[in-house]
């Protein structure tokens, strides 16, 4: 079992560098992704579409893609999706943008999921946190 914590280069740093976006267990016969909570920002840093969480979501799932396809994973790999929300008022914004990329009968099935409503997020403007847990198989 070999654990490590990685940082694609494909994404920005996190903030302060204070945490890896995503720790990769590998197993036999493949590899565990646990990926740190993301938020729509750009390559700066910045809150993209502050107070949109259709957007947002849109962002933050560019940057999920990006730290998956690092590891050798896709959406398909995702096991599980937990979603912070500041208000479940905007569950239908962000549905819209989960059902694009899990359609119902689609190739990719629709992973377990939990969404919980938040006070707030730590950077203002940021109205949605989603954290990731994938599996990859070991490439033969």
């Amino acid at each position: 079992m070999n654990l490590t914590l990685d940082n694609p280069p494909t994404v920005a740093a996190p903030f302060g560098d204070r945490f890896a976006h995503v720790a990769r267990l590998d197993v036999e016969g493949g590899a565990l992704l646990m990926l740190a909570g993301q938020v729509a920002v750009d390559d700066a840093g910045e809150v993209v579409a502050p107070g949109d969480a259709g957007a947002q979501a849109v962002r933050i799932f560019e940057i999920i893609r990006e730290v998956l396809a690092a590891h050798g994973a896709a959406f398909a790999d995702i096991l599980h999706i937990r979603t912070f929300m500041t208000s479940l008022d905007d569950l239908p914004a962000y549905g819209a943008v989960r059902r694009s990329l899990f359609p119902a009968g689609g190739n990719i099935a629709s992973p377990a999921s939990t969404t919980v409503e938040v006070s707030r997020l730590f950077l203002p403007g940021a109205v949605l946190e989603i954290e990731i847990t994938a599996a990859v198989r070991a490439t033969t």
